[in-house]
Parts: C-alpha cells; sequence; structure tokens
C-alpha cells in the first residue's frame, strides 16, 4: 500500500485544500554491493581522519564548509535550525503561469497531491479551474526542513506537484566555453530532408513503447550466473568516432531506411500453403 510522504494543504487565496503528497515513481535503479574479491566479504567504508588515518565515531564528526584550501567554517546544528525555514503545512499559490513558459530544465522530481478527508469539493473546484483556466500554479512549500519551488497542474483525474529548480541553479549557455559563436544557417535541402526524417518517425507518446534495456540485461545476466552458466560477452560496435560524414547522404540513408521499414511492417503475412495430399 502506498503511503503519503508528506500532508498539509494547497492554499490560494482564502481557499484551504487539504491534500497528501504521494511519489509519482518506483525508482527501479539496480545498486551493486562492494565485495572482497578473493572470498566475497562484504565490504564496510569506515569513516577516518585524512591528516592521521585514525577512525572517527559519528558523535566525534560536525559539519564544516570550506571557505579556503583547508579552513573550514563549522556549523552546528543549533546554527542551521535557526535559520532553517518555518516548518509549515501549506503548499502556498504565488501565481498562476501558462505551461508552455516553464523549460524542462527546471524541473526536478514529481508526486500527486490527493485530496485528504473532507477536501472533496475544494479539490475538485481547484482541479476543474485549473484544467478550464488551462494554467499551472506556481508554490512555495517545505518538505524535510527545505524549501521548494514548485508547478502544480492537472493531471488526469488529480493534481501533480513538481519541485523544481530556483533560476540561480540553471546552469547559462554563456558559461560553456565550446558554445558556437557563429548560427550556421542549414542549406535548405538537408532542411527539407530532415524534417521529412522528423516526420517519418512522429507518432504520438506512449511511454509503455520504451523500455529500460540495460536492467532487463543486468537481471538476465545476474540469473545466468545465480545458476552457474557461462555470459557470453557481446563483441562491442565498432564507432566511427570523429569521422567526417556527408550529412546530406546520411540523412537520404536514414530516411530510405526508415521508409524501407514502414513498408515491410505494412505488407499483409501471407499463409503458407499446406500440400494437398494425392
Amino acid at each position: 500500500m502506498t503511503r503519503p510522504i508528506w500532508s498539509g494543504a494547497i492554499t490560494f487565496g482564502l481557499v484551504n485544500v487539504p491534500i497528501k503528497l504521494y511519489s509519482t515513481v518506483k525508482r527501479k535503479t539496480v545498486r551493486f554491493n562492494q565485495l572482497r574479491k578473493s572470498d566475497n566479504c562484504r565490504i564496510q567504508l569506515k569513516k577516518v581522519c585524512a591528516t592521521d588515518g585514525i577512525e572517527v565515531a559519528n558523535q566525534e564528526i560536525v559539519k564544516g564548509y570550506e571557505i579556503s584550501p583547508d579552513r573550514y567554517v563549522v556549523i552546528t546544528d543549533e546554527d542551521l535550525a535557526a535559520i532553517s525555514p518555518a516548518t509549515s503545512h501549506s503548499i502556498a499559490i504565488e501565481d498562476f503561469v501558462q505551461l508552455a513558459q516553464i523549460d524542462p530544465l527546471y524541473y526536478m522530481q514529481s508526486y500527486y497531491l490527493i485530496p485528504d478527508k473532507g477536501a472533496g469539493k475544494a479539490y475538485a473546484l481547484l482541479l476543474a479551474a485549473m484544467k478550464k483556466s488551462q494554467k499551472v500554479a506556481i508554490a512555495k512549500f517545505v518538505l524535510r526542513n527545505k524549501e521548494y519551488l514548485s508547478a502544480i497542474r492537472p493531471t488526469g483525474s488529480v493534481l501533480s506537484l513538481s519541485t523544481m529548480y530556483f533560476a540561480d541553479e540553471i546552469i547559462e549557455l554563456k558559461e560553456f566555453d565550446s558554445m558556437p559563436k557563429d548560427e550556421v544557417e542549414p542549406d535548405e535541402r538537408e532542411l527539407k530532408i530532415a524534417l521529412q526524417l522528423i516526420e517519418s518517425l512522429s507518432k504520438d507518446f506512449e511511454p509503455g513503447n520504451y523500455q529500460d534495456e540495460y536492467r532487463r540485461k543486468i537481471f538476465a545476466m545476474i540469473d545466468t550466473k545465480a545458476e552457474g552458466q557461462t555470459v557470453v560477452v557481446e563483441k562491442p560496435s565498432e564507432t566511427q568516432k570523429g569521422k567526417v560524414i556527408d550529412l546530406m547522404a546520411a540523412l537520404e540513408a536514414s530516411l530510405s531506411a526508415i521508409k524501407k521499414n514502414q513498408s515491410e511492417t505494412k505488407k499483409p503475412k501471407q499463409r503458407k500453403r499446406t500440400a494437398r495430399a494425392r
């Protein structure tokens, strides 16, 4: 049974909508343990002093911020408590904006906002109003002693919340040395073929069509090794790193291959004829 990770209320104006916050994902990261090669003994990491190599107990460890090489300002839990955002159980909506105005670069993690007991009417009203206006709510709230900027939007029959990065956390393009200085105008013929290539690959987005093949292969390999079988190592495909290609030829070849594949997919399957016994 999925449990809420936070409970509180959405507030906008004088309206208060009690909700519960649920994660939208079940992470399926493959985790490995570190073992000693000789006997598969589990490895434990110890906290040691970088100066004398002596192990340090947890109660002797404090937080420090490096202000210059080997110079630290020690920060206590009391210091942090004094400036921590006030504990609040409200998601305070500050603005409503167009979804298209939010660059996906700002999104971090998403959650479902499910109405709490007695909040059905107010929740339904907010959901309907946001669908009608086609606007996204920008709000702030505190989760685990950290203040988050967030975007609230309708997702099917419920509201969802996506935590966001603040503007000063996004790296600006001018900070990259390798950015092209002059804008290159594409060749008209190449652009036309590229647009045809995009159109030939265009379809409705269906999330279920995309699977984590690497994770599937990892578990298949684990099963094979657990059964004592030998794992056959696939030879990696040779890459053409740094090779200058004919862009037009590559585009035309890509489009031709896609059309051929689509044509073969649409061909009706021929039934096998069985010879009549004479």
